[in-house]
């Protein structure tokens, strides 16, 4: 009997000890669990952002601001200044005004960036809702076009003739003159023109030449642009367009062939 009553306390005493371990363990992984840090998240890749050239649509870059637009056109219109002797700050200034830096539907989709309308024009047309309903209006292949059409417009039409004798940093002059000659029908456009010119400081694209050029005698100082390829460019055309030879444009761009494919970037200097 004394024996039986052993055994159970040695039992008793055995689950006890058994349970006081058992809690002891839950305690510790309890409190290890509550000392545990957190886990961090995974630091964030950091982003690089890369400049690239301007995306095209259209045979025209897609642009958004007029600084983005003064950055890629004033190469063409100082080649232009050169070659015609117009300011390049009043071919900046109107191509801003006129295309809504390039915004405007007639330079989306016509690369017109002047708003010349289609008078005597054999070319493609576009129909412009603008003093009137549906005018019509130019219609070029790439905006370099209608830039070089803008100094043919102007230099060939007797109503812009008093503008040649001005110098070339004369902006004020040629601005108030476009507007005299019937260049636009707005009261206010020469004081836009002066107003873009002096903000984003165009004049400082004008250069009075030392020697006196003529009309399509290029300058000794080098302009590179681009020119985007379209249907129904070749070398020829291309060169006619800057005024520079086909093997210029070859070796500019080390070409081996003068075939040309339809959205092919071509580099040109002029002088």
């Amino acid at each position: 009997m004394v024996e039986t009553k052993e055994s159970e306390r040695n039992s008793i005493d055995m689950k006890r000890i058994i349970v006081f371990i058992f809690v002891g363990v839950l305690i510790s992984s309890c409190g290890a669990r509550r000392n545990s840090k957190p886990l961090e998240a995974p630091p964030k890749p950091v982003v690089v952002v890369v400049a690239s050239e301007p995306v095209i649509e259209n045979n025209s870059p897609v642009i958004t601001t007029p600084l983005e637009y003064i950055s890629y056109f004033k190469a063409v219109a100082i080649n232009e200044m050169y070659l015609y002797g117009i300011p390049a700050s009043i071919t900046l200034a109107q191509g801003i005004l006129e295309s809504g830096s390039g915004k405007g539907r007639l330079a989306r989709q016509a690369n017109n960036h002047f708003g010349i309308k289609c008078h005597n024009w054999t070319g493609d047309k576009i129909y412009h809702d603008d003093d009137e309903a549906q005018e019509c209006f130019r219609k070029y292949n790439n905006p370099n076009m209608s830039y070089r059409d803008h100094s043919e417009f102007l230099v060939n039409r007797k109503r812009y003739a008093g503008l040649f004798k001005l110098r070339l940093t004369n902006y004020k002059g040629w601005a108030k003159g476009l507007r005299k000659a019937g260049y636009a029908t707005d009261p206010r456009y020469p004081k836009k023109l002066i107003s873009l010119i002096e903000r984003y400081e165009l004049y400082k694209f004008d250069e009075k030449p030392k020697n006196k050029r003529s009309k399509n005698k290029p300058s000794s100082k080098t302009i590179t642009q681009n020119h985007v390829v379209q249907k129904g460019d070749t070398l020829y055309s291309i060169s006619k367009l800057y005024n520079i030879t086909v093997d210029q444009i070859t070796k500019q761009n080390k070409l081996n062939s003068t075939e040309l494919s339809i959205g092919q970037q071509l580099r040109i200097s002029t002088n």
